[in-house]
């Protein structure tokens, strides 16, 4: 049984915050894509999907986080995961995804670790 789903969103200096909590699977991937691909995105922002409170994903769930890599690096952007849980953090090492996703401790330490891009030098 598939336990209910929020998805809240802010912002923060580096772009969107989106905490997840409850499942992220087969019934629910599709409300998360549609959230996360709708997200405006600048050049040299973050994305920062924030899984303290995912209980359960899924493959249609990780597929959801790599629709969301690719709609960042689309934007010239990063996605960073915060607060992966254990069981997700293990599934992501069994496939290799820890070389995809760049993770933080939390969602703040996401937002502390971003480093603005510099502005062009006039010529």
């Amino acid at each position: 049984m598939t336990n209910a789903l929020t998805v809240h969103t802010r912002t923060s200096s580096a772009g969107p915050v989106v905490e997840l909590t409850g499942d992220l699977d087969h019934h629910t991937a599709p409300e998360v894509r549609a959230v996360l691909s709708g997200l405006p995105l600048a050049p040299g922002g973050q994305l920062v999907i924030d899984l303290a409170r995912l209980s359960f994903c899924d493959s249609s769930g990780i597929g959801v986080l790599i629709t969301a890599r690719n709609h960042a690096l689309a934007a010239q952007a990063v996605v960073v995961l915060a607060a992966v849980p254990a069981r997700v953090s293990r599934i992501f090492r069994i496939v290799g995804l820890e070389q995809v996703f760049t993770t933080q401790p939390t969602a703040a330490a996401a937002e502390a670790a971003w480093v603005p891009p510099r502005k062009a030098a006039r010529e």
